[in-house]
């Protein structure tokens, strides 16, 4: 192995700054009862290499790595080095897939602890292939390095766009070849997330049976996400109230940007309201409600139309969890759970109908907002039209009343009479003027182009070349600079090309 070869002394002195890189590390989730995880240890790999590090995160995180060479972070980053504190385990959960209850847990991902931030703020710390653990079932509790390359640039693509996300701190190969489609080289994504709790952990431990373990788990989760309700009347009620207000913001964001989760399965709604699970997901290029990328998906749970809708449904399993701790009385208990969730539609509309109002450059409300956006999506799938370019070039193109001279908007009437309606609107704006700026903060000029992903990808996988990845990652960075900035990025898939898929990974 690796490690039996290293320099001792050298190896003391990088264990050494190691530590003292600021690592304080909690084990949270560790304290609850053991019916909630498994000790994990990640498996030991042949030969590590840093394929990246996300040195704003890792500020952020308040950890100081400046001093520590790509050997050691590969160590850390494929679990052969653990920051000190680190408690290792697999956590236990249920789900439902495609509408389908399982029990479940943490087959290739390995929770080291909490990270402590400079802020107070307690972030996971994870490793996703690590190896086997006790729910890997036969799985090998491996990843390949495709789809971690995948989940960092998205999650990176998210977090500058504003949308709540779990991120990716580092990226490691492991010197070994996976089977997946044939083989794949190994590797290990770190992902910090506000936490890793679920509705399918609720849904895990509403099936154990015991009130106690749910009143527990109960009590963590809002102890961690919500901790001004401790000790509060109706402290459940109102978490859940504010679970489901989360992902009715959330979900409002991805519509925002055409971003199709792919797998929303409850395993993959986080109760913190980020998203979580970069498998099958992509980007909108043509616009079409019903698009759907994930291979799997065969009847569309998760299309893009049906996001909403399908994260209610996930929702409303929660609140079937919590019945226990919402009221003594089951009836009670069940209206206080529909209560809770038929506030989602509103708070989604309010949420999505804000969202698009900024994109279209509009600051005050009138009644009539909602069917211009709608109207606008009507004419952008009869078109074809490119979600992320439609948006922007309207930014830059809205001068003096004219109505974009480029394809397809020239020489269309129905987007012409779209627009002579929008340039009224705008007329009833404060400042008008304020428009085109305001627009060109809220649309994206670089996304995360399904295409330049997989290119990324084939070029790390097939050729150890991590210039395409770099590229596109400083890109989704900065998705708001003018366009000439990374101009190539920004443009869609030449017309005809095939159908778009993602796979999960595993």
């Amino acid at each position: 192995m690796m490690d039996a070869q290293r320099d001792p002394v050298t190896d003391a002195a990088i264990d050494a700054k190691f530590d003292q890189c600021g690592w304080a590390l909690a084990a949270t989730y560790a304290s609850l009862p053991d019916a909630f995880w498994v000790r994990a240890e990640p498996t030991q790999f042949p030969a590590p290499k840093l394929v990246g590090w996300n040195a704003n995160l890792a500020n952020e995180l308040g950890l100081s790595t400046h001093a520590i060479n790509d050997d050691a972070l590969a160590h850390f980053a494929t679990g052969q080095r653990l920051p000190r504190g680190a408690t290792p385990i697999a956590q236990a959960y249920a789900g439902h897939q495609y509408g389908h209850g399982t029990m479940l847990g943490d087959g290739r991902a390995i929770l080291v602890g909490e990270q402590r931030t400079p802020t107070g703020k307690l972030i996971d710390i994870q490793y996703k292939g690590a190896g086997e653990t006790h729910f890997s079932r036969r799985g090998d509790g491996r990843a390949a390095l495709g789809p971690m390359l995948r989940e960092y640039i998205v999650g990176e693509a998210m977090h500058a766009l504003g949308i709540p996300s779990t991120r990716a701190l580092a990226v490691a190969t492991t010197g070994e070849m996976i089977s997946r489609d044939g083989l794949k080289r190994g590797a290990v994504l770190v992902r910090t997330a506000a936490s890793h709790l679920r509705v399918g952990t609720f849904e895990y431990a509403a099936a154990l049976g015991e009130v106690p373990l749910l009143e527990s788990l109960t009590s963590y989760a809002i102890q961690r996400h919500d901790p001004d309700l401790q000790g509060t009347p109706d402290s459940v009620v109102c978490f859940l109230r504010r679970i489901v207000a989360r992902h009715a913001r959330l979900v409002a964001q991805w519509q925002s940007v055409g971003f199709v989760h792919g797998v929303l399965n409850t395993d993959n709604v986080a109760i913190s309201g980020e998203t979580l699970d970069y498998g099958p997901c992509a980007f909108i290029d043509s616009y079409d409600p019903d698009t759907v990328f994930s291979s799997i998906d065969r009847h569309g749970r998760y299309r893009y139309s049906q996001q909403p809708s399908v994260t209610q449904w996930n929702l409303a399993r929660l609140a079937e969890s919590l019945l226990p701790l919402l009221e003594k009385d089951s009836a009670r208990a069940i209206d206080l759970a529909n209560a809770a969730l038929a506030e989602f539609p509103a708070e989604y509309e309010r949420a999505w109908l804000a969202r698009f109002r900024a994109k279209l450059g509009l600051a005050v409300e009138h009644d009539d907002d909602a069917q211009l956006v709608r109207d606008l999506f009507a004419w952008m799938h009869a078109a074809r039209a490119d979600f992320t370019l439609t948006f922007r070039t309207l930014a830059e193109q809205l001068n003096a009343g004219e109505v974009p001279d480029c394809a397809p908007f020239t020489h269309d009437d129905a987007f012409a009479a779209w627009a002579t309606r929008w340039r009224a609107r705008i007329s009833l704006e404060v400042d008008p003027w304020a428009v085109p700026r305001r627009m060109r903060a809220e649309n994206p000029s670089v996304i995360a182009r399904n295409h330049r992903v997989e290119e990324a990808i084939a070029a790390a996988e097939e050729r150890d070349d991590l210039a395409p990845f770099e590229r596109l990652l400083e890109a989704v960075r900065n998705p708001f600079l003018p366009d000439s900035h990374h101009a190539a990025l920004r443009e869609p898939p030449p017309i005809g090309g095939c159908a778009y898929r993602t796979f999960c990974g595993t």
